[in-house]
């Protein structure tokens, strides 16, 4: 933990190492950091409603937001990357549909639904992977595919409808991309 702790501080990330917890049936935050902002070339990236995070993760995510997804802002529409949302991370919850415990029941994965823009746009999972415009799904494809990169289970609008207004990304798995 203490090597991932150092390796997250490198990035420049904003966060706080927060105490194990264990909360029986399977689920627990071990290893985990409360994210504030993350770092790209040249400025702080805000993140909404995220919870307690493993460090990995958040260690794998500021590398994906900084050259994954602000670049990719930058290039294909023209202005960088300020916010990203998310539905957050930590849930003590199945796999839907089954009796597995999902990542998100250890803090190992982060839901991503939205990306905000130094100008002012929101590029939402939801209302733009089908129906934005030719840039903005674009974007938004490769940002999926960078995270496919990243991260070893990516779960996107393309998966299933469970997904639709959301990024699952989680280390575990074997680059299962979806």
């Amino acid at each position: 933990v203490r090597q991932c702790l150092a390796d997250l501080g490198f990035t420049r990330a904003s966060f706080t190492p927060l105490p194990d917890q264990y909360y029986g049936a399977g689920c627990s935050t071990v290893g985990t950091v409360r994210l504030t902002s993350l770092r790209s070339d040249d400025a702080q990236l805000q993140l909404a409603n995220l919870g307690p995070v493993a460090c990995p993760l958040a260690d794998t995510l500021a590398g994906w937001a900084r050259f994954g997804v602000d670049r990719a802002a930058r290039q294909i529409l023209g202005s960088p990357l300020v916010r990203i949302e998310t539905m957050g991370s930590y849930a003590c919850r199945n796999v839907a549909g089954s009796d597995r415990r999902s990542a998100h029941a250890t803090a190992s994965a982060i839901d991503v639904s939205a990306f905000i823009l130094a100008d002012g746009r929101r590029i939402s999972v939801l209302e733009d992977w089908y129906a934005g415009s030719r840039e903005e799904r674009q974007f938004l494809s490769v940002v999926h595919q960078s995270a496919c990169k990243r991260f070893g289970t990516v779960l996107g609008p393309a998966y299933n409808a469970a997904h639709a207004d959301h990024l699952h990304l989680e280390l575990s798995g074997s680059a299962f991309c979806r």
